[in-house]
């Protein structure tokens, strides 16, 4: 495993392009778009003020920075790079900006949420789609960039409309079952959209393309319900993290739940492996070193070392009590993701923030625990195998496998503390991004 040098970067903008060439990051105003085999910059561009969000063209060829302060999105060409355009909201605002997927029309949603205007950057045209509702996930795509679903509030009530990407005509528009629609999805294979309620009252209806109503579930009634909504790559399971510590998986062919995966604060299975994380300090004879060490060599001497051990069952994870009378309380099954090969769920569960949970979907049974020193901030899958990338606010990257899991150092003097991290589409490399600088951590196929 090698690294790159530190570079700096603000706001966490840091993406790979779709075809993977390029690299983009931020440095308060101005969009650095490096080639990611040598990380030399391609391109530097300057904006009218601080950067606070980016993203990629699906071809690659354009990014969109936007400005939420100012209302302004500005759109670089890296085939050209004196072309370039600005869309200003005006007094309407912005609070959120998007490509379509065909990586030609921009969609911005004004303050408010008052309303969704498509920007056509071949036609210069507008569209307006109104009553944009405020909630978690309410614009979402399919995989397949055919069909947009964008959730609505409007006279009181929720409601999803189904619009053709290659015309921004409406195809359906129907109302939803929920009192406060949170958050929708369409399933990989873009033939289903979930919609689940607020946590306020345990819902999850499931629609087909034509608007209707496949199936409800509701695992139960009054205490706080879904906390976070996963699809399986072939789309075949839906994973439902809730606030009861619980993850419910739905199968395709019925809706009903097949399994519950609990996340006890003791792990007591002889089959369920523990990976506990140890810190060990390395010791040196400091009278010994004849000559003020280097920086370099005073970090590397003097820093502590972590790996992973393996535990003796049972095992008591590090557990915390939610505050009842605050909201948002730090609990329940906050985080989802299927590996790419639809053979594993990871987990974890807000009131034991140490631990990462690796779930067997074919034998549907808990394979792993990794429990951490420092509480998980980010993990994510390799696109192309089945292995799990995880940080902690350290800097250090922790990499799981089925043949084990490996804690590495990531050289260098500061304090690079990796809060997010990001796979490159070919699973060889994954960008590190700390508040103030990133890295670029290249790994060899055998790894792990």
């Amino acid at each position: 495993m090698n690294f790159s040098e530190l570079f700096k970067l603000s706001g966490l903008l840091g993406r790979f392009s779709p075809d993977g060439q390029c690299l983009a990051s931020c440095v308060q105003h101005r969009l650095v778009v490096r080639d990611v085999s040598s990380l030399q910059v391609r391109q530097l561009y300057t904006c009218l003020d601080q950067i606070q969000y980016i993203e990629w063209s699906s071809d690659s060829l354009f990014i969109l920075c936007a400005m939420y302060k100012r209302g302004i999105v500005q759109v670089w060409s890296l085939e050209q790079p004196d072309w370039h355009c600005k869309i200003d909201e005006g007094s309407a605002g912005l609070v959120a900006s998007c490509w379509s997927p065909d990586g030609r029309h921009i969609l911005n949603t004004t303050e408010f949420h008052l309303r969704i205007t498509v920007w056509s950057l071949c036609t210069k045209s507008v569209s307006y789609i109104k009553y944009p509702k405020a909630c978690q996930q309410g614009v979402v795509f399919t995989k397949d960039g055919r069909y947009m679903a964008v959730a609505e509030r409007r006279d009181c009530k929720d409601f999803i409309s189904i619009f053709v990407c290659s015309n921004w005509q409406l195809l359906r528009h129907f109302d939803t079952e929920t009192q406060d629609l949170f958050g929708i999805e369409w399933a990989p294979n873009g033939c289903v959209l979930a919609a689940w309620d607020s946590c306020l009252e345990y819902k999850l209806l499931l629609y087909s393309l034509d608007g209707r109503l496949l199936s409800s579930y509701c695992a139960y009634e009054w205490p706080l319900g879904i906390k976070s909504v996963a699809w399986s790559p072939s789309s075949q399971f839906l994973a439902i993290g809730s606030f009861d510590e619980k993850v419910r998986i739905l199968n395709h062919v019925t809706w009903k739940k097949i399994t519950e995966f609990e996340h006890p604060a003791t792990i007591a299975s002889q089959r369920t492996i523990v990976y506990k994380e140890v810190e060990k300090s390395p010791s040196v004879e400091t009278e010994r070193l004849f000559f003020p060490p280097t920086r370099a060599l005073a970090s590397s001497l003097f820093s502590t070392q972590s790996k992973y051990e393996i535990s003796q069952v049972p095992v008591s994870l590090r557990y915390i009590k939610p505050v009842a009378d605050r909201a948002n309380p730090k609990m329940g099954v906050g985080m989802l993701a299927f590996s790419a090969d639809n053979c594993f769920l990871a987990t974890k569960n807000d009131n034991i923030p140490n631990a990462v949970w690796i779930w067997d979907i074919r034998k549907l049974k808990l394979l792993v625990v990794l429990e951490q020193l420092c509480p998980i901030q980010c993990f994510q899958w390799d696109p192309r195998q089945p292995r799990l990338a995880l940080c902690t606010g350290t800097s250090r990257v922790y990499l799981w496998s089925p043949a084990g899991c490996v804690a590495v150092q990531v050289p260098g003097e500061g304090d690079f503390q990796i809060v997010s991290l990001s796979w490159h589409s070919s699973g060889d490399s994954m960008v590190l991004l700390s508040k103030d600088n990133f890295c670029v951590c290249y790994l060899e196929r055998e790894e792990v």
